[in-house]
């Protein structure tokens, strides 16, 4: 490919101390810059997300959590538009750690090829990712509603009160997990130096739709995933941090596949648990 082809006895001495020097601080920009939208997500989800309520505070370890009675909250544009960003914040938090490896990796590539590119190329890809996430985003938020209004998540604590919704997405998350399609958005998402040597796009709307399509590929791995924080807690930091510990280590672990696989085993058990016992 056309981006690997820069080798460093090519580069004139004086040249190459300044390209490096310049990828040096570029990469630490870059890292810097996702290290700080990590940590600006994670403190809006601890902060509650705009829901007033407290994180620690819808947090349990009970598994299925104990059910209260509660009326369904009417939902209000207003309140739509804090829930949809509830959603997309904390789904910032939990995948940026496991696609950082992509980014950096685009950011490094991308040098290399336009050394002099002025176009925030990076942050680009990073926002094409993030649409995707926006997307699964506007979709778990209408289920939400659906889910909240039907009496089957608690409007409060943002948990299922129903066993069989519990059991059902155990059940869909476990089947997803041993699926072709699966593993093979999973394999996208662990090889990302094979993945940007196929879908290279140069220019700055290659790069938006680089980092869209390679985002509806981590969509495509860990949606139903995701929707396992309706069984556990929407906002029920167990279940966030466990989650996305998970998705971390399918993607970076050498056995990650094998690891979806005994995972989505434990989960069909466990939907069938909650359905026959």
């Amino acid at each position: 490919m056309g981006w690997c082809a820069l080798r460093p006895d090519t580069i004139a001495p004086s040249r190459r101390t300044a390209l490096e020097s310049l990828l040096r601080r570029d990469r630490w920009m870059t890292v810097a810059g996702l290290i700080l939208l990590f940590l600006l997500s994670t403190w809006y989800v601890l902060d509650g997300a705009g829901t007033g309520m407290s994180t620690l505070a819808m947090t349990t370890w009970q598994f299925p959590p104990p059910r209260y009675e509660y009326d369904a909250n009417v939902w209000s544009w207003s309140y739509a538009i804090v829930m949809l960003g509830m959603w997309w914040v904390m789904m910032v938090a939990m995948m940026l750690p496991s696609a950082a490896p992509t980014i950096l990796l685009y950011a490094r590539v991308h040098r290399h090829h336009q050394p002099h590119a002025r176009a925030p190329h990076v942050f680009l890809f990073l926002l094409g990712y993030l649409l995707a996430w926006l997307l699964f985003s506007v979709a778990a938020t209408l289920l939400h509603a659906v889910l909240e209004r039907s009496g089957l998540l608690h409007g409060m604590l943002m948990w299922s009160s129903n066993a069989t919704l519990t059991g059902a997405l155990l059940l869909l998350a476990g089947a997803w997990q041993l699926t072709p399609l699966k593993h093979a958005c999973l394999a996208q998402c662990r090889g990302p130096a094979a993945w940007l040597s196929r879908h290279w796009r140069p220019g700055a709307s290659g790069a938006l739709r680089m980092g869209l399509h390679h985002g509806l590929f981590c969509v495509g791995c860990c949606w139903s995933l995701m929707l396992l924080l309706f069984a556990g807690g929407v906002m029920n930091l167990v279940w966030i941090a466990g989650l996305a510990i998970l998705v971390l280590l399918e993607k970076l672990l050498p056995q990650g596949e094998w690891l979806a696989r005994v995972t989505g085993a434990l989960l069909l058990l466990a939907g069938c648990v909650m359905f026959f016992v």
